[in-house]
């Protein structure tokens, strides 16, 4: 492993408090066991608790959550906005997200009928038991116990800025509209590597108030339709996944499409992360 130090910085931190659907841009965000606090604390799921993503319902994007003192609050075209407290649970429940089947508590019929109304079906809103551990796969993270919510499997996501503004340079050649950021949903985005180092990343070192957050890239972030989706109007294409497709295969996951590099906290638990700290970089080369 090589020691060289890259400097660069926090350029943006987002929070997704429902899993698949709307982000809330930060300029802080509090490092919990398992990522952002916050981060994927909720799901839809169906009346049997299955998970639902943008992938079965792109109408998804377009609820918009945001949190007030204790309160969360989602807001949708069409829709009288919905307050919910963080502690308004009715009843414990199990719900299934990806393999694993973990404790949730159901946030009630009113949160039901909301995201029922809002989404055409029979659905309703769980929350992350706190008691539950759910850890990420040992084989990219070692010794490592890394705990998860309803992330698709790691506490954060981790996007390069340069990588996005080179993808958006292919997508503008072929005559296509540019995308954001967004349409990764990433927690941390850096700025000041070059296009693509995140996949050769190992640890990241980043300098907060309360002292040093360490955190290690440990598994390439495999892309499926969502990034097709348009955060801003819920319409499908096939950009930028097409474009991707085209030079982004990689060979640690079999060929799968990769943009953004899944990672675990090696230490900094409560800390405070702040869009410009500074962060120096590792580097690993397989």
């Amino acid at each position: 492993m090589s020691t060289d130090l890259t400097a660069l910085r926090i350029a943006a931190l987002a929070l997704h408090p429902i899993k698949s659907c709307g982000g809330i841009a930060l300029n802080e965000a509090l490092l919990a066991e398992t990522g952002l606090e916050f981060d994927r604390a909720w799901m839809v799921v169906d009346e049997h608790g299955e998970m639902l993503t943008q992938r079965e319902l792109p109408r998804m994007a377009l609820i918009q959550p945001t949190l007030r003192g204790s309160d969360i609050v989602l807001r949708a075209p069409g829709m009288l906005a919905l307050h919910l407290r963080f502690d308004t649970v009715e009843a414990p429940t199990r719900v299934r997200v990806w393999d694993d089947v973990v404790k949730a508590y159901d946030m009630g019929g009113l949160a039901a009928q909301w995201f029922s109304d809002f989404l055409g079906q029979k659905l309703r809103l769980a929350r992350f038991d706190p008691e539950e551990k759910r850890l990420s796969d040992p084989k990219w993270t070692g010794a490592l116990q890394a705990e998860n919510q309803f992330a698709d499997g790691y506490p954060l996501l981790v996007a390069n800025q340069a990588s996005l503004d080179e993808l958006n340079g292919r997508l503008q050649a072929q005559g296509h509209a540019p995308v954001t950021m967004q349409r990764f949903r990433p927690n941390l985005v850096l700025a000041g590597l070059q296009p693509w180092d995140e996949d050769h990343l190992d640890e990241i070192d980043i300098s907060t108030a309360e002292g040093a957050v360490t955190l290690r890239f440990v598994k390439p972030c495999s892309r499926c339709s969502i990034p097709n989706v348009d955060p801003a109007t819920a319409e499908t294409g096939t950009e930028p996944g097409r474009t991707l497709a085209g030079y982004r295969s990689d060979p640690r996951l079999n060929g799968a499409i990769t943009f953004g590099m899944n990672a675990v906290i090696v230490q900094g638990l409560e800390h405070t992360l702040r869009v410009g700290q500074a962060v120096s970089a590792r580097y690993k080369f397989d």
